[in-house]
């Protein structure tokens, strides 16, 4: 947890929602509750570039440490290699520059693939290949192709494309995350549980 406060403004590095940095986060309501989990103070807080909402709680009341926030500011795990983690973390970043995004996100889904072995043909080729060795479902291969082909339209300055929207790449990284999650992450976790289970106690 970032360690910031309860105040008038909500100190965070990046907007979870566009990924500014420095986001002015103005608080635009504040409520005391308690209940089996305690007292707590809250604030909602309102980005003043993209108009997404964080809520954020003390234990210690208004102006105290902050305990809660959400959406959360979660780093990327470390059992994404470190190439793809980079394009990932720079196309969060980078979310209010879509066409930007768009493209790290296409880069981290090729970083993705080669790391598992398939370097051959085009993107388009190892997407497919990725599909055909099971490595990915067939909607998880129309997704990636779609993102893709986002790419293309920016790289290549397609004039009868549209502008990509925030929205577009908020799409696009949704899939690059879960490309790396089920690619890396899962998989991690699957043998640490296995060797969890056959430790002895």
């Amino acid at each position: 947890m970032i360690v910031t406060y309860l105040e008038g403004r909500l100190a965070l590095p990046r907007c979870p929602y566009c990924g500014i940095a420095n986001p002015y986060l103005a608080r635009a309501h504040q409520l005391d509750t308690n209940g089996s989990g305690g007292a707590r103070a809250w604030s909602v807080y309102i980005c003043t570039v993209c108009g997404g909402v964080v809520l954020a709680a003390s234990d210690r009341g208004h102006g105290g440490r902050v305990s809660d926030c959400y959406p959360s500011l979660q780093g990327l795990s470390q059992h994404i290699p470190e190439r793809p983690r980079e394009f990932l973390r720079q196309a969060r970043e980078s979310l209010s520059q879509p066409v930007g995004a768009i493209m790290l996100c296409a880069s981290a889904v090729d970083a993705i693939l080669k790391g598992h072995g398939l370097k051959d043909g085009s993107l388009y080729d190892r997407i497919d290949k990725a599909k055909d060795q099971g490595l990915i479902t067939d909607g998880m291969a129309k997704w990636a192709h779609q993102v893709r082909l986002d790419a293309n339209d920016q790289r290549h300055a397609d004039d009868a494309a549209p502008l990509p929207s925030q929205k577009d790449a908020e799409l696009c990284l949704s899939f690059a995350l879960a490309l790396a999650e089920v690619l890396y992450v899962i998989p991690a976790r699957v043998t640490r549980g296995v060797e969890d289970s056959t430790s002895p106690a």
